[in-house]
């Protein structure tokens, strides 16, 4: 039986960080995804350059999919990721644990 951490977070914070990162690859291969990710975040392109690997851009690309059903889905099928191991990484990248 998993315990009460265990079932809040499933995934570490290196797959969680590994998850984000090809979340935001995947929002960055194609202009229209990047641009609503953009306004829709506030970055720069020049911003999200310097902060490409920061806990909070990995974690707002994951929020960006979350949002949007059709998206995430596309998504986990196409990088063989569970949707709610999206999920999963979010709550571990924005979490309060600092783990």
């Amino acid at each position: 039986m998993l315990k009460s951490g265990q079932r809040r977070h499933p995934v570490d914070r290196e797959t969680a960080e590994t998850i984000a990162a090809q979340g935001l690859a995947f929002l960055t291969a194609d202009a229209q995804r990047l641009q609503r990710f953009l306004a829709l975040t506030g970055l720069q392109p020049a911003e999200l350059r310097t902060r490409l690997g920061s806990s909070e851009v990995l974690a707002a690309a994951l929020s960006f999919l979350a949002a949007d059903e059709s998206l995430l889905l596309t998504f986990a099928a196409s990088h063989h990721v569970a949707p709610e191991a999206i999920a999963a990484a979010l709550a571990r990248l924005d979490g309060a644990d600092g783990q």
